[in-house]
């Protein structure tokens, strides 16, 4: 008997795709995706645990999280600023109304807006179809509704799609998800509502799994980030690929994480010869143009 299979995409080796490049000649394209995320107080699934086994109301780990909304996203704004890159921003909706100057500080910068749910404190698995298809249209309209057009992109919240998700959002006309880290490359899911494009999105290129999970340092996460960075500018030789990195306002956005993450940021921007430095809705639009779906 087969093992049972998502049915979205066929097995592909990167070495046997057809080359291309990204826009200037690049072979390597890099986005910074920034998650600007809320749970409610004393209601629902309180997120990663800093003290996983208290109950309701758990106001430290509540707290944790609220640093991000009240400082940390802010520092990180402005140091992204500093240095010269454009963000990608991952925003439960609720921030709108519970944070909405932080929403206000990257798109300042030119952010991109990726919509990431309501809020992290509900998953797609969590919900029955009618009530998914719902709740991405409410989050849709939110976002068309404060920043003018509609989200180009989705990340599931908790990055757990349901397992329809993806038609639903073909259907509802987004171009792209960031739910499934397979690759260094795009590649194109099968959906009934039609071809969506799976952006890549980090599984260790990404602070929550490192400083939470692993119990890394920041140091640590500065070198992750530029070892990532000097291996695909190598890699990029032999095909196009991306290198995306992630960051959590109340983690990155810790004044010694902060400065560590600085640092890598420099080693980016004086090593940027062959990188395309951009959003994962313009990887999107660029590759579509290129590599049409099967």
């Amino acid at each position: 008997m087969p093992l049972a299979s998502h049915g979205r995409f066929d097995y592909s080796p990167i070495v046997d795709r057809p080359q291309f490049e990204w826009p200037g000649g690049a072979r390597l394209a890099v986005y910074i995706a920034v998650n600007c995320e809320h749970f409610p107080y004393d209601d629902g699934e309180p997120g990663l645990g800093y003290t996983p086994a208290m109950d309701q109301p758990n106001t430290y780990n509540w707290g944790w999280r609220e640093y991000g909304n009240r400082v940390g996203g802010f520092r990180i704004a402005e140091t992204l600023q500093q240095s010269g890159f454009r963000p990608t921003l991952l925003v439960n909706t609720e921030v709108y109304e519970h944070a909405p100057q932080l929403v206000d500080a990257f798109r300042g910068l030119g952010a991109e807006v990726v919509a990431h749910g309501r809020t992290n404190a509900v998953q797609p698995n969590d919900l029955a179809e009618d009530s998914e298809r719902r709740s991405i249209d409410e989050v849709t309209t939110a976002i068309e509704r404060h920043e003018g057009s509609p989200p180009r992109g989705w990340m599931s919240p908790g990055a757990n799609p349901s397992r329809v998700t993806e038609d639903l959002l073909a259907e509802r006309g987004y171009a792209y998800t960031l739910d499934w880290p397979i690759d260094d490359q795009p590649v194109w899911l099968k959906t009934r509502g039609g071809p969506l494009l799976s952006i890549p999105y980090p599984h260790e290129v990404n602070d929550l799994p490192m400083f939470v999970h692993h119990h890394q340092t920041a140091e640590a996460f500065e070198h992750n980030i530029i070892d990532s960075l000097d291996e695909l500018k190598e890699n990029s030789t032999h095909q196009p690929v991306v290198l995306a990195i992630s960051l959590h306002t109340f983690l990155t956005g810790q004044p010694y994480r902060l400065r560590r993450f600085r640092s890598a940021l420099r080693h980016m921007t004086a090593n940027g010869d062959g990188v395309w430095f951009t959003t994962p809705g313009d990887i999107a639009a660029h590759y579509r143009g290129l590599v049409p779906p099967p």
